[in-house]
């Protein structure tokens, strides 16, 4: 399914409210085009890496560190279960709804919410809903066994890792599908920015391609959208080369790097693919406090026309492009949040004035 989002503004991940009326408040005024359900992650439920590992066998946490631990005596069993229970959702025989890929209740009440929300709200102004998902490698990457190695190294837990977050995003494209507008999950992979660095020398591209692409088949199996959300700089090949939809990046902080991969670019644009500009700044409250909507938009299009020749024009540009923060707002106070969320969208509307 092709998205033409024509600069439309949404939120990435996480706020740092704890009022969750307030925060659905926040989000339906400002993405009002493409409303996300935001993850609150003052609950611990909700923070990045809990929310999507509830339902993994043999995960423990050891002081702070989150844990499977392969060899202990009742391991075995679980994983069995947790492979019989995939095969009869995927092969029929159970409901995706009544697996244990569905978000539990805790982890799952701004979702929830959300939805609910979403039902009482018409849906005549929205361009599609966005969830997400904590990325494969950023999960895999932040999980260790009983050797304090990365999952990651174990084929068969890593097997385990990646079919879990595939069905679980899947479940959440099923969901929001029952309102009727288009569904993007963004693959949240802070971790990629690390790609080819020491830690992760042996890690090979098309080891990334096989465990984002096995979650996107199971996002575009239900009529979803897939967006990878990297708040870093990576090697955005491993994006262009996969199967991803939209691709989400720092702008505000990486733009002349990614400019470097300019004719890559092109090629995702042509293929009705779509960037999503994250141009307002979140990592630096003092970035947050000096910008304006004027300064914003000016250094988008300075930065955007670099990118133009006489093959790709900026309206085309404009037509596959959606307007972000540069990552999730959870590490501000409330005030700065709520400021990027009105820059974002201030400079949405102002993008699309160049339609």
């Amino acid at each position: 399914m092709n998205l033409t989002p024509r600069g439309a503004a949404t939120l990435i991940g996480s706020l740092p409210h704890t009022n969750r009326a307030h925060a659905l408040d926040l989000v339906f005024k400002f993405c009002p085009e493409i409303p996300s359900w935001p993850q609150l992650v003052k609950y611990r439920p909700e923070q990045m890496i809990h929310q999507f590992c509830h339902d993994l066998p043999g995960l423990k946490e050891i002081e702070g560190t989150l844990v499977i631990d392969s060899q202990d005596p009742g391991f075995e069993e679980e994983f069995l279960a947790f492979f019989e229970e995939y095969l009869m959702v995927t092969e029929g025989g159970l409901s995706l709804g009544e697996s244990r890929f569905v978000l539990p209740e805790e982890s799952g009440k701004t979702f929830r919410e959300f939805v609910d929300r979403l039902k009482k709200t018409p849906l005549l102004s929205m361009i599609a809903v966005k969830g997400q998902i904590t990325g494969p490698f950023t999960m895999l990457t932040s999980i260790v066994d009983q050797n304090k190695r990365y999952v990651l190294y174990d084929d068969r837990v890593s097997d385990m890792v990646v079919k879990s977050l595939s069905l679980q995003a899947r479940w959440q494209v099923e969901t929001l599908n029952e309102l009727g507008v288009p569904v993007i999950i963004f693959l949240d992979e802070p971790a990629l920015s690390g790609f080819g660095s020491s830690a992760f020398i042996s890690v090979s591209a098309s080891r990334i391609h096989e465990i984002i692409n096995e979650v996107a088949e199971q996002v575009h199996g239900a009529g979803g959208i897939v967006g990878t959300h990297v708040c870093a700089n990576t090697d955005w090949n491993l994006i262009f080369d996969s199967d991803v939809d939209v691709l989400n990046f720092d702008a505000y902080g990486y733009f002349e790097r990614f400019a470097l991969y300019k004719e890559r670019y092109h090629e995702f644009v042509r293929s009705g693919k779509t960037v999503a500009w994250g141009i307002v700044p979140t990592m630096n409250p003092s970035d947050i406090r000096k910008e304006s909507v004027d300064s914003l938009t000016g250094k988008w299009f300075a930065e955007i026309n670099k990118m133009l020749d006489s093959k790709l024009d900026i309206s085309e540009v404009l037509e596959h492009s959606i307007i972000t923060p540069s990552c999730g707002c959870g590490s501000l106070t409330e005030e700065l949040a709520e400021k990027v969320l009105e820059l974002n969208l201030e400079v949405s509307e102002r993008v699309k004035r160049a339609l």
